[in-house]
């Protein structure tokens, strides 16, 4: 081959020497050998390369075996061994970044675990079965459909409104909970509430707020987070413009939680009575005195928490006012605290092995990598350029399990692309946010899923992955994938 294109290009040449005013035109073969073929190959090496990704491979095979029913730990610590393999680091530097990346996770493993602590010893204290009598009787006597309807929508609004105020009028995150969930779910069975809705109202709560609303988290994620990163990055944008920008990709967040409430979970599911009280038992008598210490160890605990900015500090206290105040003098202090972390002990293994997986994705460098490549195989494609950028975001989010440790990472590249492909600043500011709120809802090792499993899951009733990670993903991922890109498109 190598012979004939030289043969080629001497024959060229003496015809060219022989008529040098002459042009000679490659002939339509040679055109194709040279352009044609090789182009296709570019682009075929490309989409190998796209395929082959470390992130793409890890954050796949995670689902594929949560799917499967795998336990969630050994997923996510097999994805990591995987994700360092196929980014090109041997076996011992992938552990020993999947090890220096557990400590990651345990500072919140351990907050959980003592938050189920405080929430079993709270269960011990009678408030919560005064709360559950106390809504229950709001059904009345003979249960009619108008109460069923009633006390299920103050139950959910209440909830949600716990929620969103979870992010900026009391910034506690998701530790409320782990302390307000499992008292509830005697009333839940009692209005054979499915779970799953309750999962997609926690989860709207918890990632919708800081998407739209600049004050508590939402004031680091818009601004301290999102604003901060795009002008580092070359856009000039200012605070006003960009919860404007995210109106968009929430109502569709808007749109997924009306489809969860109205159409996909509104029909009636039952669970078993015996196990929500073997959990959360309901004391036959309610002691007036351990009520008012209850009332002080849940303020004691949310003012600690909100003065040291520590979930394991606010919960220590709070256990430490029921052991020594003698509200739990009915049962031995060591059983309590060891019932609660029992409770908690699934969620706080997820999050120390995701923040391990987290590490390894990170160390690959192929995070990078994804991002770049999208320039690569996007072409001249203002609306494709959209919804790769998107679509690549949700694989970030999943994998690292957090949007605020992905905004850093995906600014860098999204905002020369954007500006490159002449999207305004609103639509930039849309496309980035998106892309890091994308995935958020629906993975196994993101806060807004863990959270709600940990409340819900009290009694053993509700799976992390079919419970929460796919109807959250469903119902929030694809609108806001749908959203997004609209948002994109038109501001």
């Amino acid at each position: 081959m190598l012979v004939f294109t030289l043969s080629q290009q001497l024959a060229l040449h003496s015809v060219h020497n022989s008529h040098p005013n002459q042009y000679i035109a490659p002939s339509r073969w040679t055109s194709r050998r040279l352009t044609g073929k090789n182009s296709s190959n570019f682009e075929y090496k490309k989409k190998i390369k796209l395929i082959m990704n470390a992130v793409v491979i890890a954050v796949c095979l995670m689902l594929g075996l949560s799917l499967a029913r795998v336990n969630v730990v050994i997923a996510l610590t097999i994805s990591a061994l995987v994700a360092g393999l196929v980014g090109g680091m041997d076996l011992q530097h992938t552990v020993d970044a999947f090890n220096t990346g557990l400590g990651g996770g345990a500072q919140i493993a351990l907050s959980y675990a003592l938050l189920g602590a405080f929430a079993v010893a709270l269960s011990h204290s009678g408030l919560t079965t005064l709360i559950s009598r106390k809504v229950i009787g709001a059904l009345g006597g003979e249960q009619s459909k108008s109460n069923y309807n009633r006390v299920r929508w103050i139950l959910l609004l209440s909830i949600l409104a716990m929620a969103v105020s979870s992010q900026n009028l009391l910034p506690i995150h998701i530790a409320f909970i782990p302390i307000l969930i499992p008292p509830l779910l005697h009333v839940m069975s009692k209005l054979s509430l499915d779970r799953r809705l309750v999962a997609c109202v926690l989860t709207f709560g918890l990632v919708t707020t800081y998407m739209i609303l600049p004050v508590g988290f939402g004031g680091i994620f818009l601004n301290d987070i999102l604003l901060a990163n795009l002008n580092t990055n070359g856009l000039e944008a200012v605070r006003s413009q960009i919860p404007q920008a995210m109106l968009l990709p929430a109502l569709g967040m808007i749109c997924g939680l009306l489809v969860a409430v109205f159409i996909s979970y509104r029909k009636p599911r039952e669970y078993k009575e015996e196990l929500i009280l073997t959990a959360e038992p309901e004391n036959e008598g309610v002691n007036p005195r351990n009520i008012a210490i209850a009332v002080v160890a849940v303020i004691a605990t949310l003012a600690t928490q909100l003065y040291t900015g520590s979930m394991i500090f606010g919960a220590l206290i709070g256990f430490i006012i029921f052991s020594f105040s003698g509200a739990l003098k009915h049962v031995a202090d060591q059983d309590v605290f060891n019932q609660g972390v029992r409770m908690m002990a699934n969620i706080g293994f997820i999050m120390i092995s995701a923040a391990g997986f987290a590490a390894v994705v990170k160390e690959t460098g192929d995070v990078s990598t994804l991002v770049s490549s999208l320039a690569d195989i996007i072409g001249d494609n203002k609306a494709l350029a959209a919804f790769l950028m998107l679509l690549v975001g949700l694989f970030i989010t999943m994998g690292i399990g957090s949007s605020f440790s992905t905004i850093p990472i995906i600014a860098t590249i999204y905002v020369p692309l954007a500006l490159t492909f002449g999207f305004s600043v609103a639509a930039t500011i849309a496309l980035v946010g998106t892309a890091a709120a994308l995935g958020d809802a629906g993975s196994p090792a993101s806060d807004s899923t863990l959270g709600p499993t940990a409340g819900l899951n009290a009694d053993g009733q509700h799976d992390h992955i079919r419970d929460s990670v796919i109807p959250t993903f469903i119902h929030y991922n694809i609108p806001l994938l749908v959203f997004g890109w609209i948002a994109a498109m038109v501001l």
